[in-house]
């Protein structure tokens, strides 16, 4: 189910509008230079920049921006000071709630965060309070059509994949995190392509809002969170995404 409301996502982010589109791959800028000040322009020696430029692929950012942030950000002495700080909340109803950030500025961005969850029904909480709700996996998902499943199966698992879930119109495999630079590089040189490629918070367990107005409250706050140009990625446990 999981895999079904990853692709669902994906398909509606495909879909955005071209301002929309334009924070997303400034948002990947962002990491993919943060990874090259931290390890090098060399992602044959920069596993992070390796995996950092197959999500912005995914994300459909061209190889010419990619390119041309990598150079900047080699050539580049100081510039702006981005650390990752990972905050965990509460939705509405107890949706557990991660959100992985880059900020120059602390100090706003938690002022943000805390002000989000406060408005739309939940609360910030402190680190490690939802956490032990989701287990760190590497997921590839590969669009089904013109795909054969079980040519596609027989060489994830060759190569190190841990699980793999065929669902109405992706196929979804699942790696150890530390096999996913591996895995998604073996079934890349066999010719796959992935709609996402990352390694994600996947929940164990899942919570379902019955209220019209928790619905619109965990919408809202999904949204706002997803808009914030400081936060590169949010994961939750919501059921209502998955049905």
């Amino acid at each position: 189910m999981a895999g079904h409301s990853k692709w669902n996502n994906i398909k509606r982010k495909k879909e955005k509008t071209d301002a929309q589109r334009a924070k997303i791959f400034t948002k990947m800028g962002r990491e993919i230079a943060v990874a090259v000040r931290e390890g090098g322009p060399n992602p044959a020696e920069n596993s992070k920049l390796k995996d950092v430029i197959a999500k912005a692929r995914a994300n459909n950012v061209p190889n010419d921006n990619i390119e041309r942030i990598i150079k900047k950000a080699a050539g580049e002495i100081g510039g702006a000071n981005y650390e990752e700080i990972i905050y965990e909340g509460y939705g509405p109803s107890g949706v557990a709630v991660i959100v992985e950030t880059l900020t120059d500025n602390r100090n706003r961005t938690a002022g943000d965060m805390r002000h989000y969850f406060d408005k739309y029904g939940g609360n910030l909480g402190q680190s490690g309070c939802v956490a032990f709700m989701f287990s760190r996996q590497g997921v590839l998902l590969v669009e089904a059509d013109g795909i054969e499943e079980e040519t596609l199966m027989e060489a994830a698992l060759e190569t190190g994949a841990v699980d793999f879930i065929s669902e109405e119109g992706v196929f979804d495999i699942r790696t150890e995190p530390n096999d996913f630079g591996l895995v998604r590089d073996a079934l890349e040189a066999r010719g796959y392509v992935f709609a996402s490629a990352e390694i994600e918070y996947v929940p164990s367990t899942y919570t379902a809002l019955a209220s019209e107005d928790d619905l619109k409250k965990m919408n809202k706050l999904l949204e706002m969170l997803e808009d914030h140009d400081d936060i590169q990625a949010v994961w939750h446990n919501w059921e209502s995404e998955i049905n």
